[in-house]
């Protein structure tokens, strides 16, 4: 990959960053790494919140197929939605913060 070009303020912002590491690109990572931690925060509240609420987890309510046991209502669906994505989203996250890992030791 290339290098971004930045818009000097932001570059003059990030240079003046109370932030670990002493380069843009170590600074700009640490900026992503605490975003990933605290969407995984809230991906991973939903879904406690939701298994709590059901009392399963997500492959345990798509195996008991549970929405079509309620009927299919609005807020059953909703919550489907929700927990997939949480579901979906903790792996993306935890995959990138991998990639984010293996590529600051390389």
């Amino acid at each position: 990959m290339g290098e971004t070009i930045l818009l000097e303020r932001t570059r003059q912002l990030l240079e003046e960053a109370p932030l670990a590491g002493q380069d843009l690109d170590s600074k700009v990572r640490h900026l992503l790494r605490t975003e990933y931690v605290h969407r995984l925060g809230q991906y991973r509240r939903a879904d406690r919140l939701l298994a709590q609420k059901y009392g399963m987890s997500f492959d345990e309510f798509l195996t008991n197929k549970v929405a079509r046991e309620k009927g299919y209502t609005w807020d059953v669906e909703s919550d489907a939605m929700e927990w997939e994505t949480a579901i979906s989203g903790m792996k993306t996250i935890e995959r990138k913060l991998v990639e984010l890992h293996e590529e600051s030791h390389v």
